[in-house]
């Protein structure tokens, strides 16, 4: 799997985010910034991401997806 799939899916699911992934191929880390987080609790905002890829982890294509989810104000506050 690619990186660009990861984007990909994760855009599917969340069109209107901004999505950086890094990764090896099976292990990936995604920083996902989206008005949609605003109001939602850390794990409800993981579980939002996790839903966009869930089929890849269950197929075995995704072993790993570390996930940053923030708002775009979490962002300008964190100086990215």
């Amino acid at each position: 799997m690619e990186t660009e799939e990861v984007v990909r899916l994760i855009r599917a699911g969340l069109p209107d985010a901004e999505i950086e992934v890094t990764g090896d191929g099976s292990h990936f880390e995604a920083t996902v910034v989206s008005e949609t987080f605003a109001g939602l609790t850390p794990v409800k905002r993981h579980r939002l991401v996790m839903d966009t890829v869930r089929s890849e982890i269950e197929s075995g294509r995704l072993h790993a997806l570390s996930i940053r989810p923030l708002t775009p104000e979490q962002r300008s506050s964190n100086g990215d």
